[in-house]
C-alpha cells in the first residue's frame, strides 16, 4: 500500500435516512433500496448506502467513510476509489471494515461523531488521524503516520521473510547473491 492523503486529517461521515425502496431501472447504481434499516446485513447496508452523494473535492483524499443512522454509526468502510454518476454525484468503492479494525472499533455501534446536521455528507476530525499507512508486516493494522511498521513489527516482517528462504544463514547467502 502506498501513502494515503488523509485530507486535512478528517474522515467522511454520511448520515443515512430510513430505508426506502427505489426502482432499480431508474436508480443510478441499479439498487432496489437506499437508506438504512437495523435488520440489514452489512453487505446490504453498504449497497444501499454507498452512493449517490454530492461529494466535494475533499472526498477524493479520504481513506475512510462512516455511515450513521438514528445517531449511531452503523457501518465503516475503507475507500478504494470514488465512482461518478449523473448530476455530479459520486459513489464509494471500497471494503467494509470488520471488527478488530481500528476505525470499526472506534466508531461502529457507537454514537455518531457528527450530530444534528442538515447536510448528510460531512467531515470530522478523528483521533485516528495519527495513523497512516498499513503496517508493512501485513498484520492489517495501521502504523503511526510517517512510519512503515508498528513498533516491533519490522522484526516480525524480517523474520517471516527469512523463513521463506530457510535459515538465517540461507537468507544471508541468498541476499549476498542477489545483492552481488
Amino acid at each position: 500500500m502506498g501513502k494515503y492523503l488523509l485530507g486535512k486529517e478528517t474522515m467522511i461521515h454520511i448520515t443515512l435516512a430510513a430505508e426506502r425502496e427505489v426502482d432499480p431501472a431508474t436508480d443510478q447504481l441499479g439498487r432496489d433500496r437506499t437508506g438504512y434499516k437495523e435488520t440489514m446485513s452489512d453487505n446490504a447496508a453498504w449497497d444501499a448506502a454507498r452512493g449517490c452523494w454530492v461529494l466535494g473535492e475533499q472526498a477524493s483524499s479520504q481513506r475512510y467513510v462512516v455511515f450513521s443512522w438514528n445517531g449511531k454509526v452503523r457501518l465503516a468502510a475503507e475507500i478504494s476509489s470514488l465512482g461518478k454518476v449523473r448530476d455530479g454525484r459520486s459513489y464509494f468503492n471500497g471494503t467494509i471494515l470488520p471488527p478488530g479494525h481500528e476505525v470499526f472499533d472506534k466508531y461502529v455501534g457507537k454514537k455518531s461523531p457528527v450530530q444534528n446536521v442538515r447536510n448528510p455528507v460531512t467531515y470530522f476530525t478523528s483521533p485516528l488521524d495519527a495513523l497512516g499507512d498499513l503496517c508493512q508486516c501485513d498484520c492489517g493494522k495501521l502504523a503511526p503516520k510517517g512510519r512503515s511498521f508498528l513498533p516491533g513489527h519490522d522484526q516480525t516482517a524480517l523474520h517471516n521473510r527469512v523463513k521463506q528462504i530457510g535459515t538465517v544463514a540461507d537468507f544471508i547467502k541468498w541476499f549476498d547473491i542477489v545483492r552481488g
